[in-house]
């Protein structure tokens, strides 16, 4: 089995998106993180219950254990879920959960992963869910095969080259700024992404695949907001996309200066994708 650094995603029209995968020291280091906050937060439901034990010794002992599998388990599984793959150290070591193949990550798989960390943890320290990570194709422990996901690295980014929006161009979202700010609620920083580097590799296409592409991503961006139909009326979908990215990556004072901080990037110029 040949072994791979990278994670390559292809979408139909034969664009290819690639991630960084994550080694087995830096999800070590994240899982340290992890275990060390859950070791406080047992610390402290301990003392909580040496004092509820002189009231009521049994219903301490019986709270004292399902709150042990509640934070032992729980805690990755809701912070996966809620923070859309990430727990405080995976953020702290700039990883990420995502779907294998590029999909929106699923509770379930969350839920699968974390449930497996028990055999992955055999016999202590990761043994199990290590050595799978050296020997599977994509990095991945027993938690993620069964999950079909995989651990990714979020790199450091560049500052993009904003002047492919077109800068003077006039965006007709951006008549209805609370919609602009519903979009920027509800789009993902991989979506953000794909939209930047769409934009950017653009002229790689043949012209068949390029239409079909921004079709599919116009479609994929109106679904999410619905702008007024004199928003959105006789503008091409290359042109809807390009509106789109410049709400979501372009306040109106970045716009007019033509800059973005290096703190709001999420892409670099050579178009990595970053989730």
């Amino acid at each position: 089995m040949t072994r791979t650094n990278t994670l390559l995603i292809k979408t139909p029209e034969g664009v290819v998106f690639s991630q960084t995968l994550a080694g087995p020291i830096a999800r070590f280091m994240a899982w340290l993180i992890d275990l060390a906050l859950m070791l406080a937060l047992l610390i402290g439901v301990s003392f909580a219950m040496v004092f509820l034990s002189i009231i009521t010794p049994d219903f301490a002992a019986a709270l004292r254990t399902i709150l042990f599998f509640v934070i032992t388990i729980g805690y990755a599984m809701t912070l996966e879920w809620i923070w859309r793959g990430q727990t405080i150290g995976k953020r702290a070591m700039g990883l990420r959960v995502v779907d294998a193949y590029g999909l929106k990550l699923q509770f379930s798989q969350v839920a699968i992963r974390n449930l497996l960390r028990i055999v992955d943890l055999l016999p202590g320290l990761y043994v199990v869910g290590g050595l799978a990570t050296l020997f599977t194709r994509k990095a991945q422990r027993l938690g993620d095969l069964a999950a079909n996901t995989v651990v990714i690295r979020i790199p450091k980014i560049s500052q993009p080259n904003l002047a492919q929006f077109g800068a003077d161009k006039y965006n007709s979202l951006r008549a209805y700024p609370h919609l602009c700010a519903r979009l920027r609620q509800r789009v993902s920083p991989a979506e953000a992404s794909a939209v930047l580097q769409a934009i950017v590799r653009r002229d790689e296409f043949d012209a068949t695949a390029r239409v079909l592409l921004f079709a599919e991503l116009a479609d994929h961006f109106k679904s999410k907001v619905e702008f007024p139909a004199e928003a959105v009326a006789e503008i091409a979908d290359e042109q809807y996309v390009r509106n789109v990215a410049d709400v979501l990556y372009r306040t109106e004072t970045k716009r007019a200066a033509g800059i973005l901080p290096a703190s709001e990037t999420r892409q670099d110029a050579k178009g990595t994708l970053v989730t």
